[in-house]
Formats: structure tokens, sequence, C-alpha cells
């Protein structure tokens, strides 16, 4: 029986060599023979200089620019590796473009020379060993190629967490973005990834982050492309790029590229990412996700969202395919402003201006539709519906007045009341005040004393109610109506409590209705009105967000600013919700916002409107768990303090050069300048993430359900 201490012996020589294993295994799935491809003759902390022969430029399919290589002084066929030698690393480097041996002022005489003694002759070339002989070829063949060091992987030592009592270790993959040494005079070998390397390449994740489960799940979205000249035999075509949907999550997502280069298709992509964290075994997330879809391509199926293999229309609103029991939610929500003939669970977004609930958010909705500025327009828009105490019996009396003042002149603009509501002007207008009117000396009078006959019965009309309003914002402001004798008699009288009959919230609504122009303004707001629903589509949206639906909201139809004022007050709801939350020590639930178009939306330039809800979501929605992705053609078009705030990158094809030096100022995005001017293949993106340390041009997926 052995003593403890050849126990302890054993045990540990036990863990070394399953170290030693792992570091021999991981070195070996980086570094094959067969993909050696040449030298590092000159390094940097920035950059590298590789010496590469033709023949095995060849061997491994060709060396593309912004290909990625390794470099590294592990030999392949080493068997004991030390992953705490400083040695034991490997550096990733990406190819930018090539770079001059010091003899290639030479090489290049020896070609030129080689190329005249054959010119004219079609059936021959100069590097053939009939021309050129194969000493010369041989040394002509190497090259020069320039690289930038991104980074470099190693291994290092955790605590392993299988068992709590076990002081074992473990190794794991770590990366960093810089080289934190280098020697000029030490030979670095370099190789071209195979398949299974560059894959574990492209998708490293943090340790850190991947031992989260928010973002242990990742998901694949396209695949590794280097060039819009994309050729089998360069074998990366089936090397899988994903990423972690959480990532997005609480962050800013900016997705840029020309009309028509894959932006939909990639926003399509992530939406479903994202959806489908719900089918996590390990660890199921319901994210909340909306849409903003301008152009109604998420929402409704289309040419452009056929399947290239069934040609079957396959729009991001079928993600969810519901099992046919009546009782089971939809895990995808549409709304618009008109109803569509292809989509009958559609909920319209209107709200009932009417209701008692819903008075100051349909007041909000007209308001931001009056943006004319003169002073009448400006005075109503100041107006507040809050109920006073229901002790306050005076002002209680006053709040109906205006109230029912309010919703007649939604009746003169046309917006329909509700069947079940009828006007009852009974107990909100003085006898005297009737009497005045009915008494009145002006030109006016019998319009006057009409008014005062309807504002005393119990089963006016709404359209007998509104021209009463009429008449009696005339009467007010006609100086020979007798109105100031009423109010004189009024504030003087025994009882008085000083104040004026009329206060200053109703004058204002009582000049809408003097105004010709006033009606017909509110009326703008018209086509967000229905008089059969007593609930408000911002609330009810907001709570499919809290569960975890997928809302996509289609503003393809109807007028412009009635959508622009729907969308807003979503926002509002979904912002100030999720504030409250947040400002009363609950936790917000995460939910994910995206903005197509959103030049139309964001700022530009150093507008920071905070009274702008997009604007107050760009900048403080991270605190409140509201993640953000704006999709849109031009960098220069977001302002550069939301820019500098994002951390999760899209980039297609840009066609000019303005666009592409905003963009070079962040992350390595200069590396692939020339690249993004010059590719105009689409769903072709170069992809950074906040997992991803570095950028990997991708060919996004076809969004398929």
């Amino acid at each position: 029986m052995r003593n403890p201490s050849e126990i302890e012996r054993f045990v540990l020589e036990q863990r070394a060599k399953e170290l030693s294993d792992f570091t021999n295994k991981w070195f070996k799935k980086h570094i094959q023979e067969t993909q050696y491809v040449g030298r590092v003759y000159s390094i940097s902390y920035e950059t590298a200089l590789v010496q590469i022969h033709d023949y095995h430029r060849r061997q491994v399919g060709g060396i593309p620019s912004l290909s990625f290589l390794i470099a590294t002084r592990i030999k392949p066929e080493e068997e004991e590796i030390n992953y705490e030698l400083e040695d034991s690393s490997i550096l990733l480097l990406r190819v930018i473009d090539a770079a001059s041996l010091p003899d290639s002022g030479e090489a290049e005489r020896i070609r030129v020379q080689s190329a005249q003694r054959i010119s004219g002759e079609t059936n021959k070339h100069w590097d053939e060993s009939t021309v050129m002989d194969a000493r010369t070829h041989n040394e002509l063949s190497f090259a020069g190629v320039k690289c930038r060091v991104i980074g470099t992987f190693f291994l290092d030592e955790v605590p392993s967490m299988e068992n709590a009592r076990d002081i074992a270790t473990r190794l794991v993959t770590r990366f960093g973005s810089d080289l934190s040494n280098y020697y000029p005079n030490q030979d670095l070998i370099v190789y071209k990834p195979n398949d299974e390397a560059l894959e574990a390449i492209v998708n490293y994740q943090d340790t850190d982050r991947r031992e989260d489960l928010r973002n242990h799940l990742r998901v694949p979205i396209g695949t590794v492309r280097y060039a819009s000249t994309n050729r089998a035999f360069q074998g990366i075509s089936d090397v899988e790029v994903s990423i972690s949907p959480a990532d997005l999550l609480e962050q800013k997502t900016a997705l840029f590229g020309m009309t028509r280069t894959g932006k939909s298709n990639t926003t399509k992509i992530v939406a479903k990412s994202v959806f489908d964290l719900r089918f996590d075994e390990k660890e199921p997330l319901r994210i909340g996700q909306i849409i903003f879809d301008p152009n109604g391509e998420y929402a409704n199926e289309n040419v452009q969202d056929a399947d290239n293999q069934t040609a079957n229309p396959s729009a991001l609103k079928n993600v969810w395919q519901p099992n046919g029991d009546d009782d089971e939610e939809n895990e995808v929500v549409t709304y618009g402003i008109l109803k569509h003939p292809n989509d009958p669970n559609r909920r319209l977004m209107l709200l009932n201006f009417y209701e008692d609930e819903n008075l100051q958010k349909g007041k909000e909705i007209i308001d931001a539709f009056l943006t004319e500025d003169s002073i009448y327009i400006r005075n109503f828009r100041q107006i507040l519906f809050e109920k006073p105490d229901v002790t306050d019996r005076s002002a209680t009396t006053r709040y109906n007045r205006r109230v029912l003042a309010y919703r007649a002149l939604l009746a003169k603009a046309g917006f329909t009341p509700p069947e079940n509501l009828q006007p009852n002007p009974v107990g909100l207008f003085r006898k005297e005040l009737w009497q005045y009117m009915e008494n009145s000396e002006s030109d006016r009078a019998p319009n006057y004393k009409s008014a005062a006959r309807i504002l005393r019965e119990s089963n006016a009309t709404w359209g007998q109610i509104h021209v009463a309003f009429e008449h009696l914002a005339h009467f007010i402001s006609d100086a020979k109506s007798g109105y100031k004798k009423f109010e004189d008699w009024y504030v003087e009288r025994s009882d008085a409590s000083g104040d004026n009959w009329a206060d200053e919230d109703l004058k204002k609504i009582l000049e809408m209705f003097r105004r010709p122009n006033g009606a017909r303004l509110i009326g703008q707001a018209r086509p967000q009105h229905t008089n059969s629903t007593t609930e408000d589509y911002a609330v009810e949206i907001y709570n499919h967000l809290i569960e975890g639906r997928l809302v996509i909201i289609d503003q393809s139809s109807g007028e412009p600013k009635v959508n622009q004022s729907s969308a807003e007050r979503i926002m509002w709801a979904i912002f100030r919700e999720n504030q409250r939350k947040f400002r009363q020590a609950e936790e917000p639930p995460d939910i994910l916002i995206y903005i197509e178009e959103a030049h139309s939306l964001l700022p530009s330039g150093s507008d920071l409107d905070l009274e702008n809800v997009w604007v107050r979501t760009a900048k403080e929605g991270a605190k409140y768990r509201l993640g953000m992705v704006y999709v849109t053609q031009e960098v220069s078009s977001i302002q550069k303090n939301i820019l500098k705030n994002t951390a999760n990158w899209f980039i297609g094809h840009l066609n000019n050069s303005d666009e592409t030096k905003e963009l070079c100022k962040f992350y390595d995005f200069a590396d692939f300048e020339k690249s993004i001017l010059r590719a105009q293949d689409r769903g072709f993106l170069r992809v950074k993430t906040l997992s991803n340390l570095f950028v990997v041009p991708v060919q996004i997926k076809k969004f398929q359900v």
C-alpha cells in the first residue's frame, strides 16, 4: 500500500500528464505541417513581414488578402510542450498587402528581362523552364507578405470547478489583443490555419464571458469569406462563424451597408438567433424583441424573402410555427396602422381617444401632429388631463367641463365617438351663464341662445354639443356678448372663490373651436383612433416584450406622420417602464429594439436632443437593459457619441471613402477599408461583436425559417 507522499506524488504526476496531453492536442489542432507557408523575417509590435514561396502558397490554396495566418516557435512534431514558456503561444496575423524583400529590385529586373525574351510569343509564359532556369525560378518564387499582428493565443491555468474539494486546475485558451514581446533574431514559422483551426480562431470567445450562462450559446450566422473572389480551393467556404446573441443585450449594434447588400437579411438572422435562445436546453432565455419595419419586409411575405430551394416566402414573422392549439399564445406578434389581407392576426395600433384612461395619451398623439408654431397651437399643446382630488368638487366640475369640451372638439374633428358614450352637460354650466347667453345683444345672439338650450339638455348629440361649444367659444371672446358682465357677477357673488368661471385650459380648448383650422389640424391624428377598444396598444406591446415575444411593427402602410407618432408612443412606453423598474430597484426585462432606416430617427452631427425618445434610448438604454440594433446606409448619418458606444458591428459594402474613413476610427476596420469599398457582394460583411475580439469577414447565410 502506498504511503501518503507516494499518493500525492502520483496525483501530481497524473495532473501534469493531463496538462501536457491537453497542451499537445491544442497545438496540434492549430498547427499542421501540411499548412506551412513560410517564415517571419521581420516583426514589430504592430506588423510582421512573412517570406512565402509560391509552392507553399499553392499547396495551401493561396494566401488571400485579409486572410488569417498563424506564427509560432512550436514545431508540429514536438511531443513535450511546456505551456508556461514564453514561446508556447501562437501569434494571429492578418494579411494586409505585399511586402518587398531585400532583393525585390533585382528579382523584378530578371522578370522583366525574361518577359522581354518571349515578347509576342503567346504560346509561352516567361516562368516556364524553357525560358527561366530552375534555380532562378526557385529564388524568384519567394515573396514578402505584410501582416497585421492581431494578438496572441496562449494557454492559461485556471481552477477546475468540477469538484469543490478538488484543488485541480485545467487549461483554457486565452487571447491577448497585442504582442507582449518579440525577438527580432528568432525564427517564427508561419502556417495557414486549416478549417478546424480557423473555426476555433474566428469563434474564439473569452473564457470569462463564455462561462456566463447567458453567453454560452452561440449560433452560426455564416461562413468565413476573405474576398469578393471566393474560390472553393481556398478551403474556407465551410468554416462557420457564430456569434453569441447575448452580446446584443444591453448594447448598441450597428449594421451598415448600401441598399441591396444584405442588411435586412442580416437583421433577420440576428433576430432569429436571439429568438431561438428560448429553445436552449441548459439556460433558455426569452428576450423581448421589437422591430420597427418601415418597408414591411419583416412583417409581410414578399418575393425577396423567397427560399432559394423551395421558392416559398420565408418572412421573419414565420419563425414561430404554432402547433394548432387554440390556447397557445403566438410568440411573434405583428402590429400595423391598417389591416393586411394576408395577416388575419395582425393587431391595429389604434387608441380610443374618448376613453378616460386614454385622454392624455390621445392628446399626446395629437400634439405630435401639431407642428404649426402659432400661439393658439402652443397654448393647446400645454393642456394636461390630470384628474383632481375627488373631494374637491369645484376642481372636479372644472375638469369634467374641460373633458366635455375636448371630446366635443374630437367629435368636430371627425373622431367617431363610442356608441355607449353620450355627452351630458348637466351640472357643468350655471343657469346664470345660460341667461346671459339668451339675453345677449350681440349680432351672434341667436347662436348663443341656441347653445344655451343645448348645454342644458341631457339628451344632446355629439353633433349638437360641438356646435354649442363653438358658439360658446365666440360668446367668451365677443366683446358685445355680455360674457364680461357674467364674469364680473361670477367673481363678485357672495360664495365666490375669486376664480374666473372659465379657467385657462378651457379657454385654450375653446380657442381651437373658434379657429377655422383648429379642428382640421387635430383631425390629422384621426387614423390612430378607434371607437371599439378600451386598451392602449403601447401597454399591450410592452407586455408582449416582457413576456419575451418578437413584436414587428409594420410601418409600410398609413400616413408617415401617423406611423412616426405610433412608434414614438411605443418607445416612450418601453423606455419609461424599464426606467421606472430600474429606479424602484426592480430588475428591468431585457428588450432588444431594431431600428430600420435609423438615419431618419437617430441624431446626426452634434444633435443630442434628450427630449427625443430615440436619443434617450441610444444614450441611456443600456442601464435600463434596452439593447438597440440600428440599421442604415451611412456611418456618418449617426451621431458620433452613439457610434463610440457601439459594441457590435456588421459592415457591408460602402461606396465612398468618406464613410469608410469614419469607420476606420473603430477597432481594426482600417484593415478592411479597401475591401469594403470594392466588394459589392450581397451578404459579405465584416463582423465585430462583444465576444469576438477582432473583426472577422463573413458571408452571411440566407435567412430561412
